[in-house]
């Protein structure tokens, strides 16, 4: 019993945990947060676009008041999707679905924002007993007669807690440990890959038709991205853009598709130019994996002392258009402090998982994240001799004569957050309508986009790594098993000898094997293997890994 003692443990220091940490903080609740990277922002990736619900019981700036004035990029206002087919493309403006509910949304780069966040953080935890530690890993859970009591680490003695919240990620291996989370889906989960890249203000200014404290967000969809579900974005920061793509897993991993080749795709396309204008330098290669709320946000993120928010409890809303992950993680951080203190009132700090989750459904979150017509409609559109019926339809004189006839109705289908709610993740609705929209109602783009982006080796080389022993371990080496890494993994490629996974045919008895080989050295630490391959998966010591310097 000589552990040490604290009334919650926060493990992870990024939105959602800052925000869990404050809000126990301000009620005075002793509040230690436990963070592995080198400084808080630096393991975060995100795309990324931080919204202030109005119908939010809490949003970032109810913990962090200043946080839009020192540790955000630009506000953004508007919010437009592009139906690309060949060169041909046409242009909704997303501005319904953007402002439904938004009191404001701004563009963030992750260890700006999170770095900032976390000094704040560590100035509220000081005053009730606790603070922030950086480069600690927690491990697992802390258990004692089968229950928890709090975490262990690799940098620390175990500690005991009446609360843990666990808000370390998509990765978090303390909801894995708990048995609320794991990785055997591809289709649960989303890969999102992303450039930083470097343009001064008075060039976004003119290029985006911007003043300075102005910004704007471009998604693209349709054929740009040989058949993947999923699609691009681009948002514009103070003196750099956040160019990237996400994906469904299970489609990167069924067409064999390279997520760096994807990403390039998309920045020369020719609609780039009018912003790239030939110019390109990048700053930094990123990427991470997304859960799909609908399918993955735990209906009962807790167990015992402990509590999920934010990715570790798949609490990441991708629906069409609508990306939207920091928020929620914010509100759920913030009902957690809220659940805790009302569970200590009634001398039951048991209930506080309980609570939580009552929470979540009052205020409407999951709702939100796992919206029932989804589940509803699943089955039926979701079909596959329907969609491929609809694919055939859609690309008929039929289908072109019906959209050319409903083209605003299209439009207004897209700012629907009823209507996204219940989209099917099917290439019909990702790949074959937004091409078709293109197709039939876009205009060809006339321009040639000289840029060319960074070969991979390249891209992995200007990244930040301190490398420990290997934090990844191939339980089955064979091709057959494993070998869907060497080309989903973001730092891996065919015929590339330089990233994490690589193929080989070894000779053993006269006989040729295709076999995998891993090297974690330059790995950013997306956890894309553990759930395409057959691995053993843990994040690296605290401290140690790669360091985002954008994120």
């Amino acid at each position: 019993m000589t552990d040490e003692h604290y009334e919650a443990v926060v493990v992870g220091a990024g939105p959602g945990g800052a925000a869990a940490a404050a809000s126990l903080a301000e009620r005075g609740v002793e509040t230690l947060v436990l963070e592995r990277g080198v400084d808080a922002g630096s393991k975060n990736v995100s795309g990324g676009l931080i919204y202030a619900e109005e119908s939010a019981p809490y949003t970032i700036d109810d913990f962090f008041p200043d946080v839009r004035e020192a540790a955000t990029e630009r506000a953004v206002d508007e919010h437009y999707i592009h139906n690309v087919a060949g060169e041909k493309v046409k242009t909704f403006d997303l501005e319904g679905v953007h402002q439904h509910d938004t009191e404001w949304c701004d563009a963030v780069l992750r260890r700006k924002m999170d770095s900032w966040l976390a000094e704040r953080v560590h100035e509220k935890t000081r005053e009730t007993g606790g603070g922030l530690l950086t480069g600690v890993r927690v491990n697992g859970l802390l258990r004692e007669g089968g229950e928890i009591v709090g975490v262990t680490c690799d940098e620390l003695d175990p500690i005991r807690a009446d609360l843990v919240v666990a808000a370390d990620g998509v990765n978090s291996e303390l909801a894995r440990d708990a048995g609320l989370m794991d990785w055997d889906e591809p289709e649960e989960w989303f890969q999102g890959v992303k450039a930083v890249v470097e343009m001064d203000r008075e060039d976004i200014n003119e290029r985006f038709g911007l003043e300075d404290d102005e910004g704007v967000a471009h998604l693209f969809s349709g054929d740009l991205f040989d058949g993947v579900r999923g699609g691009g974005f681009l948002y514009t920061n103070e003196e750099s853009l956040s160019i990237g793509t996400v994906f469904h897993l299970d489609s990167i991993a069924e067409e064999r598709a390279e997520p760096h080749e994807l990403l390039d795709g998309l920045l020369t396309h020719p609609l780039m130019d009018q912003w790239l204008q030939g110019e390109y330098e990048e700053r930094e290669y990123s990427a991470k994996l997304v859960p799909d709320s609908k399918k993955v946000a735990h209906p009962s993120p807790h167990q015992g002392r402990l509590v999920l928010v934010g990715d570790a409890a798949g609490q990441m809303q991708a629906q069409g258009p609508i990306i939207k992950g920091m928020n929620h993680a914010v509100t759920a951080g913030g009902l957690v402090g809220e659940a805790f203190t009302e569970a200590k009132s009634r001398n039951d700090p048991g209930a506080v998982g309980d609570l939580y989750e009552q929470k979540l459904r009052s205020e409407g979150v999951l709702k939100k994240l796992r919206p029932r017509r989804y589940r509803w409609t699943r089955s039926l559109t979701e079909n596959g001799v329907l969609n491929r019926v609809q694919s055939g339809l859609v690309n008929s004189p039929v289908g072109t004569a019906g959209i050319k006839l409903f083209g605003g109705l299209v439009e207004r289908a897209f700012n629907s957050p009823f209507v996204l709610g219940m989209i099917p993740d099917t290439r019909f609705s990702y790949v074959d309508v937004p091409t078709k929209i293109g197709e039939t109602l876009g205009t060809r783009v006339d321009a040639e986009n000289d840029v060319e982006p960074p070969e991979l080796d390249d891209r992995i080389g200007d990244l930040t790594y301190d490398v420990d022993d290997p934090h990844i371990e191939l339980q089955d080496n064979s091709f057959a098993a494993s070998g869907t890494a060497v080309t989903a993994c973001p730092v891996s490629a065919k015929d590339f000898g330089g990233g994490c996974y690589r193929e080989e045919t070894v000779k053993s008895n006269g006989r040729e094997e295709r076999v995998v080989s891993l090297d974690t050295q330059p790995c950013v630490e997306c956890g894309t293997c553990a759930v395409v391959a057959d691995t053993k998966w843990e994040h690296p010591p605290g401290g140690k890994g790669v360091e985002f310097k954008q994120g």
